[in-house]
C-alpha cells in the first residue's frame, strides 16, 4: 500500500523539489498547501497518511496548524513531519508539543527524507535522540515544571517499571537498548512503552520525551 502525503511549505521551489523526492521515492504527494490554513482544510480533504509540515508560513503558520490537526484528528491515522533548518529550536519544541512525530533539517538528502515519511508512516517517531535532548532541554533549561493538573494525574497510573521506563525513553534509548539495560525483551520494552503512551494518552515518544522534561521527572542539563 502506498503512502499519501501533503506537502506544506510557503515557498513554491521547496515545495516542488520535496515533491519530487517523494514521487521518485514510491510516496504518493496528494497535495500541496503554502501555508497552515490551506494544509488544515486538505488534510480534511485528502486524509493523507503523513504531513510534511514547514514552522514559518503566513497566514497560519506550522505549528498552529500542527496542533488543530493534531486535535481534530486525534486516535486517527494522520501523522505530522516538521520541515525545519535547525535553527528555530524553540519552534521545533513547540510543534512537538503540538503534536507532531518528529522532524528533519532542509539539508537532509533526498533518501533520508523518504526515510523520515515511511519511518512516521510506521507509527515511529523521527526523534533524533540527541538533538531532541538538546531542544528540549534548552527549551525548559531553568523552567519550572509545566505540567497540567490533567498530566500530573496521567503520570500517577504509571507503574514504578513504567516510570523507569519512561526515564529511559527520555534518555533517547531504542526499544532494544531498554531492553538490554532492564534485561527484558525487546518485544516487552515495547509493550511497556505503549502502555505508557496508553496512560498518559501521548501520540508518541515525542510526546514522551516532552512530558518526562516539562514534569520534572528529568531534569535539563544533568
Amino acid at each position: 500500500m502506498s503512502i499519501s502525503i501533503l506537502v506544506v511549505d510557503d515557498q513554491p521551489l521547496v515545495r516542488q523539489a520535496v515533491r519530487d523526492i517523494l514521487t521518485d521515492g514510491g510516496i504518493r504527494v496528494v497535495g500541496e498547501a503554502s501555508n497552515g490554513r490551506e494544509a488544515v482544510a486538505l488534510v480534511t480533504e485528502e486524509r493523507p497518511d503523513v504531513v510534511l509540515m514547514d514552522i514559518r508560513m503566513p497566514e497560519m503558520d506550522g505549528i498552529a496548524a500542527t496542533a488543530s490537526i493534531c486535535a481534530e484528528h486525534r486516535g486517527g491515522q494522520v501523522r505530522v513531519l516538521i520541515l525545519t533548518t535547525f535553527e528555530e529550536d524553540e519552534y521545533v519544541v513547540a510543534a512537538l508539543r503540538a503534536g507532531a512525530s518528529g522532524f528533519i533539517g532542509k539539508g537532509a538528502e533526498p533518501e533520508e527524507i523518504v526515510h523520515a515519511v515511511r519511518t512516521i508512516h510506521a507509527g515511529e517517531s523521527l526523534l533524533s535522540s540527541a538533538a531532541t535532548r538538546a531542544l528540549i532541554q534548552r527549551s525548559v533549561q531553568g523552567a519550572a515544571p509545566t505540567t497540567s493538573r490533567r498530566q500530573n494525574e496521567l503520570l500517577t497510573r504509571l507503574t514504578a517499571r513504567e516510570r523507569e521506563v519512561l526515564l529511559l525513553v527520555a534518555a533517547g534509548r531504542t526499544n532494544q537498548e531498554i531492553a538490554a539495560e532492564l534485561t527484558i525483551s525487546p518485544h516487552t520494552a515495547k509493550t511497556h512503552v505503549n502502555r505508557i503512551m496508553s496512560k498518559v494518552e501521548a501520540r508518541d515518544r515525542a510526546q514522551l520525551v516532552i512530558l518526562a522534561y516539562e514534569s520534572g521527572l528529568v531534569v535539563a542539563g544533568a
